[in-house]
């Protein structure tokens, strides 16, 4: 392999000497933030993302590696921009406009721009986001208004928001579906495990009669269970 062949001086390159420049956004950063240099595994760990998924960011010269004998490795800077990568992801931001703006974002000549260019993004998305859930909750009533349940009734006579009976943690847990929150960033925003998330999601989804997170959302909309001007939840 040709890494393997490589003299032994280039094997190892010191992080500190290839930080990429340019300026990025205050975004949330991992609760433990290895020294360096950070392997790869612990990069995956950090963002609950698989070894494949960094591999083609670096593919996409999003981010960047360097290599410590076969094992590549990260600095302090590399996590920060993967966390806005992951962040981007999370907010369904396609992977095509993220090279964009971190092609922006590095090319901003101060801290200030960056941040202008990020906003822009983020008000965008949300933007994006509002139309969607218009677009979501005009099918659910579309199909609301011709289906009957057995009793003759529309099914959404058959349910109010009364009977929407949830408890905090679901509620929050539906308030963050609602924001968009990707399953890995919302079990640890509410500190549980994915497994006990599955659960949680399969009950907030029972109680409002959807089959799926999207479809719960929707109908917590229409039947009022949550809001669309409330205030969005403090980040991590």
């Amino acid at each position: 392999m040709r890494d393997a062949e490589e003299p032994k001086t280039f094997l190892y390159q010191d992080v500190s000497t290839t930080k990429r420049r340019g300026f990025l956004p205050d975004i949330p950063q991992p609760s433990h933030m290895p020294p360096e240099p950070v392997g790869i595994a612990d990069m995956a760990s950090m963002f609950g993302v698989t070894h494949r998924t960094l591999h083609f960011y670096e593919e996409k010269q999003i981010i960047s590696s360097r290599r410590a004998g076969l094992m590549r490795i990260y600095s302090h800077q590399d996590v920060r921009r993967m966390a806005v990568v992951n962040f981007c992801r999370e907010i369904g931001i396609p992977v095509a406009t993220i090279q964009d703006i971190m092609q922006n974002l590095a090319d901003a000549p101060s801290q200030a721009e960056a941040d202008a260019i990020f906003q822009d993004v983020l008000n965008a998305r949300k933007n994006e986001l509002a139309g969607e859930i218009s677009s979501v909750r005009r099918q659910i009533q579309q199909i609301s208004d011709v289906l009957i349940t057995d009793d003759g009734a529309s099914e959404d006579e058959a349910l109010t928001n009364d009977d929407v009976q949830l408890d905090a943690q679901e509620l929050k847990c539906l308030e963050l579906m609602a924001e968009g929150y990707a399953p890995v960033r919302l079990a640890r925003t509410l500190g549980i495990s994915s497994e006990d998330l599955q659960k949680l999601e399969a009950s907030v989804m029972e109680k409002v009669s959807a089959n799926n997170r999207f479809q719960a959302v929707a109908k917590a909309f229409m039947l009022g269970v949550i809001s669309s001007d409330r205030q969005p939840a403090e980040q991590e």
